[in-house]
């Protein structure tokens, strides 16, 4: 008899420690280019915008500080409010 194990939310986003995968890919992919730009040029800036990404999209409770920082953006300056007195 097999047994199976399904998650409880089918429809969730895949997520790897912390940040969704999407995220994780890219964080993968920036620490590696950084740290051979660090190492052969000394240049320290690709590695600092590496680790501020990374504080970015950490994932709690479905939403990122990143994802935060855009809707806050989107209303405070990019989207025109509608106000309707009555």
């Amino acid at each position: 008899m097999t047994r199976y194990l399904y998650p409880q939310n089918l429809k969730a986003t895949a997520n790897l420690w912390l940040w969704s995968l999407k995220d994780f890919c890219i964080l993968g992919i920036a620490a590696l280019l950084s740290i051979v730009m660090l190492v052969n040029t000394r240049f320290l800036v690709p590695a600092v915008i590496t680790l501020c990404y990374g504080f970015l999209t950490i994932r709690l409770d479905e939403t990122t500080i990143l994802d935060f920082i855009k809707y806050a953006v989107k209303f405070f300056i990019s989207t025109q409010q509608y106000f309707e007195w009555r």
